[in-house]
C-alpha cells in the first residue's frame, strides 16, 4: 500500500514538473519585436536604440531578437503609430518622443514637452527616477494601446535658421517648423512667427527652397541630419528638452511571459543610462564639428525673456494637470 502511495506520488510529482516545464518553454518562446526609428543609426537615438537592441538580445540570450530599422525606413513617426494603435501590428516597438505622446492625446506626457520646463539635464534624470515617471510612462496604455517602458534624452532642443538669430524679437515674421503640440504651437505663435507643417523627411528641403527659415532639433540631429548646410545658425534657447519615450505595443507586451518582461524594462534601464552618458558627450563633440563646419552656434546666457515671452503659452499648457506640472518643475529647484 505504501509502495502504491509513493508509485502514484512520484508520477504526480513528474507530471507536475513537465506540466510546469512545458509552460516555462510556451511562455518563453522565441519572439521577434520589430523596432521602428526615424532617426539615422549615428544619431543619439539610434545609438541607443541600438543598445537597448543589444542588451534584449544579451539577457534573453537570443529568446528575443529586435528587428531594428532606423532611418525612418519602416515611415514616419504618425504612420508608424497609426499601424501600432491597430491589432496586428507589424511593429511593435518605436522610439517617441514625448511632444509626439502628447499629440496622441498623453496629456501628462505633454507636460515634459512644455517649454523651458527642465533648467538642466541633472533635473531630468532626477525625475527619470521618480513615481511619476513611471507614471506617466503608463499612461498611454488606456489611451492609445502603448506602454512606455523608458525614458532618455536627446539634447536640449534649440532654433536653427537660414538668417542669424539672437532674440525673441528676431522671429517676427518667421515661418516656423515646430512640432505639432500645443505648447510648440503656442511659443511660435507668442514668438510673433508663423508656423508652417513640415514632414521631418521634407524638412531639409524646405529649408533649402526657403518654404520655412527656422526649425528646431537637438545638436545631434542638427548635425546629423546635415540641416547646418542650409541653416547655419543655431541659437541655444533651450527651449526643450528632448525628452524621449520607449514604447511597445500593449498586444505585443502581453504576449510576452513575466521573464521577458523583466527582461525588456532590465535592458530599457540599461539603455537609459547609456544614453545620459552618451547625450552630453555626443553634443559636446557635434558642437565642435558644427563650428569646424561653419556652422554659427549662439549661446543664450538667460533664458528669462524667452520665458516671458511665453509665459501665457506655459500656464495654459501646464493647466492640464498642474498639480504633476509642480512636481516635475520641482526637481529643476533640487
Amino acid at each position: 500500500m505504501r509502495r502504491s502511495l509513493f508509485v502514484v506520488c512520484a508520477l504526480v510529482a513528474v507530471a507536475g514538473a513537465l506540466a510546469s516545464c512545458k509552460k516555462s518553454l510556451l511562455a518563453d518562446r522565441d519572439v521577434t519585436l520589430v523596432m521602428a526609428e526615424v532617426n539615422p543609426a549615428e544619431t543619439i537615438a539610434g545609438q541607443m536604440d541600438q543598445a537597448f537592441k543589444r542588451k534584449v538580445e544579451e539577457l534573453s540570450e537570443g529568446n528575443i531578437k529586435v528587428d531594428l530599422h532606423c532611418s525612418g525606413i519602416l515611415g514616419d513617426v504618425d504612420s508608424v503609430m497609426a499601424l501600432m494603435m491597430k491589432p496586428n501590428s507589424t511593429i511593435q516597438i518605436h522610439r517617441m518622443s514625448a511632444v509626439n505622446m502628447a499629440s496622441y492625446g498623453c496629456e501628462q506626457s505633454s507636460l515634459l514637452g512644455i517649454p523651458y520646463t527642465f533648467a538642466s539635464k541633472e533635473a531630468f534624470w532626477m525625475f527619470v527616477q521618480s513615481d511619476i515617471a513611471r507614471q506617466i510612462l503608463d499612461e498611454p496604455v488606456d489611451t492609445i494601446g502603448v506602454k512606455g517602458l523608458f525614458f532618455a534624452e536627446e539634447g536640449f532642443r534649440h532654433f536653427f535658421s537660414t538668417k542669424k538669430i539672437t532674440s525673441v524679437n528676431d522671429f517676427k515674421g518667421l515661418n516656423v517648423r515646430g512640432t505639432n503640440d500645443a505648447a510648440m504651437q503656442g511659443l511660435i505663435k507668442a514668438f510673433g512667427a508663423t508656423s508652417v507643417p513640415v514632414n521631418y523627411a521634407d524638412l531639409y528641403a524646405k529649408l533649402q527652397t526657403g518654404v520655412i527659415s527656422v526649425a528646431e532639433q537637438p545638436i545631434a540631429n542638427y548635425f546629423a541630419n546635415h540641416f547646418y548646410e542650409v541653416a547655419p545658425y543655431m541659437v541655444l534657447d533651450g527651449h526643450t528638452l528632448g525628452v524621449m519615450e520607449m514604447v511597445i505595443t500593449m498586444e505585443a507586451w502581453n504576449s510576452l511571459s513575466e521573464r521577458q518582461q523583466k527582461i525588456l524594462l532590465e535592458a530599457g534601464k540599461y539603455a537609459s543610462d547609456f544614453c545620459r552618458k552618451l547625450s552630453q558627450e555626443e553634443e559636446d563633440k557635434f558642437r565642435r564639428q558644427l563650428i569646424a563646419n561653419g556652422a554659427t552656434i549662439t549661446d543664450v546666457k538667460d533664458v528669462s525673456s524667452w520665458q516671458e515671452a511665453c509665459a501665457d503659452v506655459i500656464k495654459e499648457a501646464s493647466s492640464v494637470d498642474a498639480s504633476l506640472y509642480a512636481k516635475i518643475l520641482a526637481y529643476s529647484r533640487k
